[in-house]
């Protein structure tokens, strides 16, 4: 895997190596930026909004952007077996979320950025004249875009293609832990006639590697960054020296509330897929469930039997619900939350360690989806985000002590209300501190509405307008009639 810079793939002196999340083997080497690669990048994003890309019109991008979408399908099934590899997640999966998501993701900014209206008044002054105040939405520049591992594609389309709607040119830094698909876009970008520079590619680490050379750039104007906390607040330390605009959608401690008079059966598979799905490393998995308490016994004995019953398949069985971690070290962090639960008092109604196969897949970095019960708010375990296949699961008595138990969190990005009652579901939607509240459903997403957590889970809005707001600088044009 090479870097691509100013529309031409480049290697490195420094590689490293990734491996399969599957098995634990090498799989291939990748090229490390270095400082100078990073530089490269941001001259060429810089160069080329001064080139065609600057002088296009909306129309003519969001034209650009629809053949990428078409690229992209065209390349379907490299794509998927590219997010497959990387990150050993199933192909049923990869298939109907991920690629077609990226593929959704161009479609809809483009019809957004050259659909959407900007304000004008007519201003009456003081002398009984006319004046026209009308805003004029400009390209922030060039937008560093910076990725996690866990649904590679998607966020990085989700990323990049309202920022090349808005007229900006990005250096995208995907994960070291997931480089292929990101590549793949690359190809994808140069065979839809994306005008050279306009989409540029680095591959490496954090600290004293691309993702520290391009956040500390001079030449970058904006940061967009989806990940952990602690990550974000890093780098919103290093924007705030340069004055760069941020938007960062960051962890998690996501709350789900299961009422006595919910559909029951409904909330135990929702909570099956919030809670396990992709391996629990989903930003908006949720990992503390509150139920009340007439149906709790019963909700946590079916949630633990469905959990214990997920299929441990290859990620080529259409069937399979567990999925691998993406990396030894991130196995061994999951593992060491699933002790800590057992020392503060914790009781596993499922789960709780490392399946055998015994075959290829005993190299692999598996873990089993586990239930939880028995801790206070306070513990670690229910405080601290795991990003793996894991809640824990307490009882309430009231409505007020839900509300007040979901929020008892520094995070704030996503929650689950699982009800009957119309009323109290707008309830919850107003009480609940959260940037995305879902009722009786989990994941259902409309690209044209605000996403993004409150607190510690992030900074700003995407979706839809939220998005060109970001991706934009308005100027206010005042002319004298």
């Amino acid at each position: 895997m090479r870097n691509f810079v100013g529309g031409a793939f480049t290697g490195s002196a420094k590689t490293f190596t990734k491996s399969s999340p599957v098995t634990g083997e090498a799989l291939f080497e990748v090229a490390e930026a270095d400082a100078g690669t990073v530089d490269a990048a941001v001259d060429a994003a810089r160069a080329a909004l001064r080139g065609p890309w600057g002088r296009m019109g909306e129309q003519q991008r969001a034209a650009v952007l629809r053949r990428v979408a078409d690229e992209l399908e065209r390349r379907f099934e490299d794509v998927v077996a590219a997010e497959i590899g990387d990150t050993g997640k199933s192909v049923t999966q990869a298939r109907t979320l991920d690629v077609p998501r990226g593929a959704a993701n161009f479609r809809a900014f483009a019809d957004i950025a050259a659909s959407t209206p900007t304000e004008s008044f007519t201003t009456v002054t003081a002398d009984g004249g006319r004046a026209l105040n009308y805003a004029v939405r400009k390209p922030v520049g060039v937008v560093a875009v910076i990725v996690p591992w866990n649904l590679p594609l998607l966020l990085l389309t989700w990323k990049v293609a309202p920022a090349l709607a808005c007229g900006n040119t990005v250096v995208v830094k995907p994960s070291e832990e997931t480089p292929s698909s990101a590549t793949l876009l690359a190809e994808v970008m140069a065979a839809a006639g994306v005008p050279d520079g306009v989409f540029n590619l680095v591959h490496g680490f954090g600290p004293d590697s691309a993702g520290e050379f391009l956040t500390r750039h001079p030449g970058v104007d904006a940061i967009t960054f989806t990940g952990e906390s602690a990550t974000g607040s890093a780098i919103g330390k290093v924007a705030a020296d340069g004055v760069k605009a941020v938007s960062f959608e960051l962890g998690g401690k996501n709350a789900g509330l299961v009422f006595a008079d919910a559909d029951l059966d409904a909330a135990v598979e929702g909570s099956v897929r919030s809670s396990f799905t992709n391996g629990g490393q989903v930003c908006l998995c949720t990992e503390r469930l509150y139920v009340q308490r007439p149906v709790f016994e019963e909700f946590a004995q079916r949630l633990a039997e469905r959990a214990g019953g997920l299929a441990f398949g290859w990620p080529s069985d259409e069937a399979t619900g567990n999925i691998p971690l993406i990396s030894r070290q991130h196995r061994e962090k999951v593992l060491g939350h699933y002790r800590l639960a057992r020392e503060e008092g914790a009781t596993v109604l499922a789960g709780g360690g490392v399946p055998v196969f015994g075959d290829a897949r005993d190299g692999g970095w598996y873990v089993q989806p586990t239930v939880l019960t028995g801790l206070g708010p306070q513990t670690r375990t229910n405080r601290e985000e795991i990003f793996g296949p894991v809640c824990h699961i307490a009882p309430f008595d009231d409505e007020d002590e839900a509300f007040a138990l979901a929020n008892d969190s520094e995070y704030g990005l996503a929650a689950t209300v699982w009800t009957r009652d119309v009323g109290r579901a707008h309830r919850a939607g107003a009480a609940l501190d959260a940037g995305l509240v879902w009722v009786n459903t989990w994941f259902l997403r409309d690209l044209r509405t605000p996403f993004g957590g409150m607190k510690a889970s992030g900074v700003g809005r995407e979706g839809g307008v939220h998005s060109l707001d970001f991706y934009t600088e308005l100027t206010n044009v005042c002319v004298q009639l």
